[in-house]
């Protein structure tokens, strides 16, 4: 048997003014007469999100990258040789684990505070941070080496504290500088469940490390209840006894607090043993 060509049905269409150039084609129905096209489209559409949804929803949390994992990998190193131990958990849970026992080597709070600042320390070249409070600091009365380490530590720090965004803070002087970080919801306070772990090993020798070491001024105003923290670069710390962040009580998150209210039979903590 022969196979029988069938012959389509040709309309002719004319791209061109002049009728004598006839282009023919087979010219398909129209989409509105395509049930199964118009049944994938519409099972491939987004759902249309709500304006009051999509601004009470949370921010998205941040997911390290390449670079990220370095940054973890190299900070935990240097912790883990300050400390002479090292966790077996991979990650940031083991990084965790490593600062609580750190927490535990230092005698008093001034060690672990030492301590961490020496940490800091290691993780740049040697001469980059002197040749930086040399050079860079003076310009411009300290507010274009402020706004510089603000955009460095909200691109490099995401890592240890999540997502985190540059703004503008109020200067003694009176004027404003866009040399703040404020982190929406810092991960290492969250994961180490503690006040005392945030003010000795990153609150107080953070700041301590930017004073001395870079000569630049910062404050750092944690927040306890929503975990979100405001980096103030070029704005003085307060004296440790009129400083509120000292005096927070334990969280509620902390296994110690929970098991040291059992003992006291729920009598209130004035404020975090550890900080």
């Amino acid at each position: 048997m022969k196979p029988v060509a069938l012959p389509l049905p040709l309309r002719p269409i004319s791209f061109f003014p002049n009728p004598s150039y006839p282009l023919f084609f087979y010219q398909p129905k129209p989409l509105s007469q395509t049930r199964v096209f118009r049944v994938l489209c519409s099972s491939l559409q987004s759902k249309p999100v709500k304006v009051e949804d999509a601004a009470s929803s949370s921010k998205p949390e941040y997911k390290p990258g390449f670079l990220d994992h370095l940054y973890l990998n190299l900070f935990r190193n240097k912790l883990v040789q300050e400390v002479g131990w090292d966790s077996e958990k991979p990650g940031y849970d083991g990084l965790i684990e490593v600062a609580n026992r750190l927490m535990m080597k230092g005698r008093t709070n001034s060690d672990t505070r030492e301590a961490t600042v020496r940490i800091l320390v290691s993780l740049f070249p040697p001469f980059l941070l002197e040749l930086y409070r040399i050079l860079i600091t003076p310009i411009g009365g300290g507010k274009v080496a402020a706004m510089m380490v603000a955009r460095v530590t909200a691109l490099t720090c995401q890592w240890l504290m999540g997502t985190c965004t540059v703004n503008s803070v109020d200067l003694p002087d009176g004027t404003s500088c866009r040399s703040g970080v404020f982190v929406d919801k810092c991960k290492y306070l969250e994961e180490s469940k503690c006040v005392g772990i945030c003010i000795n090993t990153c609150k107080l020798p953070t700041q301590n490390f930017f004073k001395d070491y870079m000569g630049i001024p910062l404050l750092m105003e944690p927040n306890f209840s929503d975990y979100s923290c405001q980096f103030k670069f070029g704005v003085l710390p307060p004296l440790a006894e009129d400083d509120i962040a000292l005096k927070e009580p334990c969280l509620e998150i902390c296994p110690n607090a929970t098991r040291r209210r059992e003992v006291t039979r729920g009598m209130d903590v004035p404020q975090c043993p550890k900080a």
